[in-house]
């Protein structure tokens, strides 16, 4: 950087992208058609006149970079595999506030071995785990709208 040059990730990747996001902003058409061609991409014709600039750089980065594939394959790759969990981090998820594993009923203790093993077999019970709940007023639920 002292001698003026751009780290590599700037050049190869954010360069790029800000080169793109300008020429769509600005309309350059031929600089747009020649970043998709290049890329070997097939924008629609109903994204490239559409007024809003932001629809067509949606277009153009969903088939260039898709973040779908890209959360997909970060979490195949950082997260730890199921099957490496310990013991005692089973029983803390199935056991809520206070409670012990020890206080939960014994068919409740029974999924634990389940838990671990993750198996794919048809006898095998489906266990369901909810990380996060939201209050939701009853107003709002479907039911209790006025109609």
């Amino acid at each position: 950087q002292s001698k003026g040059k751009k780290p590599l990730f700037v050049q190869l990747v954010l360069d790029n992208i800000w080169s793109l996001y300008e020429a769509v902003m600005k309309r350059d058409k031929e600089k747009i058609e020649k970043i998709v061609t290049s890329l070997g991409l097939k924008i629609g014709a109903r994204e490239s006149r559409h007024a809003d600039p932001k629809v067509h750089l949606n277009a153009i980065c969903s088939q260039w970079l898709p973040i779908s594939d890209a959360v997909l394959s970060m979490v195949c790759n950082k997260l730890p595999s199921p099957l490496d969990i310990t013991a005692e981090r089973v029983e803390k998820l199935m056991c809520v506030g206070a409670r012990t594993f020890d206080s939960l009923p014994p068919e409740t203790q029974e999924l634990k071995s389940a838990f671990m093993k993750c198996s794919s077999e048809e006898a095998a019970p489906v266990i369901v785990f909810v990380s996060k709940m939201f209050a939701v007023d009853a107003k709002a639920l479907p039911q209790n709208k006025p109609r």
